[in-house]
């Protein structure tokens, strides 16, 4: 009998979610196909899910005895060789689950950082994915040789140590060493926004809402798109000449995500500050998206949380010629009330393309006047 290496070798995934509290089912449903989408993304083939309702997560396993069980069933039965919770755990559940469960178990949180290990490209953009990984990692040591966790596959792409080699100290070193790094590459960054001789309008949004199509419409700027999730970390920026005349920059920036781990947002402080430093924010939306008001409630969250809540801002209605006329009006009034003459638009087919550069220039804030060394212009 011949035995097939390359489904030996396959990242089989059973997906659990355990639906805590009063969370809708609707929402549950959501998460649970978002968690699909990124396990896709990050290489892995979904094998199954087992879902459970329960009133409080319980602390050595976060899911009840019982359910427990059945996943043991579920993974023997799919020959998974991966878990992945829709939910946070602690150090201590992880430990526990890979020990009880002989395969490696990985959360929502590790799961995202993966997906940005393979996706960076750049120098700062993998400088910023490590410092991420490790602060994530510090607390997480296996406390026993039995785990699985470091076998290969997710969960094993950035830092790359083995279990003996994880230790505190030395990866508090790299931490500092890190910090230092990006703290250099920030204040490079504000160097070169206070001799930018145009305006930034920034391309912001839930991920695969379509900016960097967008950016590729809007100022021919060639860069990589895939029908994935962060499919671009990297930011890029292109100059275009808006209708009136005017210059400005264009920048593409990482997308946001439901439940974006802290460490990731802390470790992109450099490239996030672009966005609160912009002119105008284009907040594109996925328009044919089933959960897209959810999408934009996190977007808006997330910009408040990097306090670039108060830059004026516009919403760009992507992928319109995937929406029902009806649907897309019906969208397009009720988001009125929050982005007045919300843009529709679709980057892929270059429809509505010349009506967003007028809206942009029309809503970009007056240009102020700068010194120079001939004395004062406007720029």
């Amino acid at each position: 009998m011949s035995i097939d290496l390359r489904d030996e070798q396959e990242e089989r995934a059973l997906l659990v979610q355990a639906i805590v509290g009063a969370r809708t089912r609707q929402d549950a449903a959501y998460s649970l196909e978002e968690l699909r989408n990124l396990s896709d993304t990050a290489g892995a083939r979904v094998v199954g899910s087992v879902t459970q309702r329960m009133r409080a997560p319980t602390p050595n396993f976060f899911i009840g005895p019982g359910k427990l069980d059945e996943i043991k069933l579920a993974s023997d039965h799919t020959r998974a060789n991966l878990v992945i919770f829709d939910n946070e755990l602690t150090p201590a559940q992880v430990n526990n689950l890979d020990l009880s469960l002989g395969i490696k178990v990985i959360d929502r949180t590790e799961l995202i950082l993966q997906i940005f290990a393979r996706r960076a490209r750049s120098a700062e953009a993998q400088l910023q994915v490590e410092l991420a990984q490790l602060q994530y990692l510090v607390s997480r040591i296996p406390v026993s040789a039995r785990q699985h966790r470091f076998h290969g596959g997710i969960g094993m792409r950035g830092p790359g140590e083995s279990p003996f080699q994880l230790r505190n100290e030395p990866m508090r070193r790299r931490i500092t060493a890190a910090k230092r790094k990006l703290e250099v590459i920030q204040e490079r960054r504000l160097r070169t926004r206070k001799h930018r001789a145009a305006p930034t309008v920034s391309l912001v949004g839930y991920t695969n809402a379509g900016k960097s199509t967008l950016l590729n419409a809007l100022a021919a700027a060639g860069t990589y798109v895939d029908d994935r999730l962060f499919a671009t970390l990297d930011t890029k920026t292109s100059p275009h000449r808006l209708p009136d005349g005017r210059s400005v920059l264009v920048t593409d920036t990482v997308g946001f995500i439901r439940d974006l781990p802290h460490g990731l947002v802390a470790s992109f402080r450099s490239t996030l500050e672009e966005v609160r430093e912009s002119a105008l924010l284009a907040i594109v939306a996925d328009a044919s998206h089933p959960n897209v008001r959810e999408q934009l409630d996190v977007v808006v969250s997330t910009l408040t949380g990097i306090g670039a809540d108060g830059v004026p801002s516009i919403l760009v209605l992507n992928k319109s010629d995937r929406c029902e006329a009806d649907a897309l009006a019906a969208l397009a009034r009720e988001m009125g009330a929050r982005y007045p003459r919300p843009m529709a638009v679709s980057a892929m087919h270059r429809q509505g393309i010349d009506a967003l550069r007028e809206r942009i220039a029309e809503c970009l804030p007056p240009e102020p006047v700068r010194p120079t060394a001939q004395g004062w212009r406007e720029w």
